[in-house]
């Protein structure tokens, strides 16, 4: 016979949670409690005292009760023996019952979904539904939790496997991306040491050799005996050649303060800052606020074009220059005909052998003068909207047979003669000169 509910039940169960002790520990009023229950209760409260007598315990770890958790485990392992026997003297008493009429369930309606006596499998509530056996039933269902089972697992190894590919996706991705800023950053290192050195190359022997004779000699005798064409410019502030803009056949140096017309087109890239049809060249630096100023030693030459451009002129082809197409020049042409390139003829009383230019970006103006005794050639007053850089067009010796003169109105600066140039720039006396 089964085992009925002894007073054991009572005596043994914790007075806070009312379950069979746990983990018992007993404090010195000799009340006993499980650990966790007692824990819980002493978190809610100011200090440690028993649950039943008030009494404060004077440790916040209570012994364990030995005596009182080997009764307890003892009557537990009682208490299932017994259950077990029950179960098997009386296996009736186990199976589940109809609610409504006692009987046995034994069928199960799978339009319902619920399990059906011989009582409720002929009512009306049921009828012409597919019934089958509740133990055939039960094997369905577990095939269908084994089936769920399944797919479940395969779901988790596809999911991660396709988790594992994103992460490989991405490491692949990172590592090439951590390849490009690594090589973003080497040659961006590698430009600004080449920009560096160009910088520091002022002191070469060409260089010297060249500001030495330009020293010794009387500029206006170098230009009649050569036929050069000599720009200066202020010391304080040493111009360099911008050899992405320079023709084809201008050929600069390593440290851009000299350029040679070789008087053959090189392979160069044909960028969209270099002039591929007017054999010219502009400076290196550019300005888009204060006042800058640099001379131009021109001498007896025939024909010649200084003064300023916008950084955005057509550098392709003929070109008209003009204050309309960014071109603020004053031209030579015909030995003694002066103008101001797009505007006016020009009439000078004495033939200058230099010129200076002084830009006043703020004003808007493009002033040139006669530095021997600083008489005002002309001015041009416009509002600029973009970097401006001094422009150089030097003139070749004479005009060759059936090529037209320069024209200022709609100038097309053609193809020049053919002719040795080199230009010397230094930071004590910036000079450029052309032959």
């Amino acid at each position: 016979m089964a085992t009925k509910p002894s007073f054991l039940d009572e005596e043994l169960c914790c007075s806070v949670c009312c379950e069979i002790f746990k983990d018992p520990v007993v404090l010195r009023c000799s009340h006993s409690f499980c650990r966790l229950c007692l824990q819980q209760f002493w978190e809610h409260r100011s200090s440690r005292e028993c649950p039943l007598c008030r009494r404060r315990s004077s440790t916040g770890d209570p012994p364990p009760s030995l005596v009182l958790k080997n009764v307890v485990e003892t009557y537990l392992e009682k208490k299932s023996e017994a259950e077990a026997a029950e179960k098997i003297e009386s296996p009736e008493k186990n199976e589940l019952r109809c609610s409504v009429h006692g009987e046995k369930l034994v069928f199960f309606c799978a339009d319902d979904q619920e399990v059906l006596c011989v009582v409720c499998q002929t009512s009306k509530k049921h009828r012409n539904h597919q019934l089958c056996p509740v133990d055939e039933a039960a094997l369905d269902m577990k095939v269908f939790y084994f089936m769920f089972q399944r797919t479940e697992e395969l779901r988790v190894i596809l999911n991660c496997t396709a988790q594992h590919t994103e992460k490989q996706i991405k490491e692949e991705f990172e590592k090439l991306h951590q390849f490009l800023r690594d090589e973003e950053e080497a040659r961006l290192a590698a430009l600004r040491e080449e920009e560096e050195q160009k910088s520091k190359t002022t002191d070469k022997c060409q260089i010297e050799y060249l500001h030495q004779v330009s020293v010794s000699l009387n500029p206006t005798f170098i230009n009649k005996m050569f036929n050069v064409f000599i720009f200066s410019v202020d010391p304080a502030a040493p111009m360099t050649l911008d050899p992405n803009t320079a023709h084809p056949k201008l050929s600069v140096s390593d440290d851009l303060t000299c350029v040679r017309n070789t008087g053959v087109e090189q392979q160069l890239p044909d960028s969209a800052e270099r002039f591929d049809y007017c054999v010219c060249v502009l400076g290196s630096e550019g300005f888009t606020s204060g006042k800058h100023s640099w001379e131009v030693e021109v001498g007896n030459k025939p024909r010649w074009i200084v003064g300023v451009v916008k950084e955005s002129i057509n550098r392709k082809g003929k070109i008209t220059a003009t204050p309309e197409n960014g071109f603020w020049v004053v031209a030579l042409r015909n030995g003694d005909k002066y103008r101001a390139g797009g505007v006016t003829n020009l009439t000078l009383k004495k033939k200058p052998q230099r010129i200076r230019v002084h830009l006043d970006y703020d004003r808007g103006e493009v002033s040139f003068f006669n530095p021997t005794d600083m008489s005002h050639i002309y001015t041009f007053k416009d509002t600029f909207t973009e970097k401006l850089f001094p422009y150089f067009y030097p003139s070749p010796y004479d005009d060759a047979p059936g090529l037209p003169g320069c024209g200022f109105e709609s100038i097309s600066l053609s193809a020049v003669h053919m002719f040795s140039t080199f230009v010397y720039l230094s930071s004590h006396s910036a000079m450029m000169c052309y032959s």
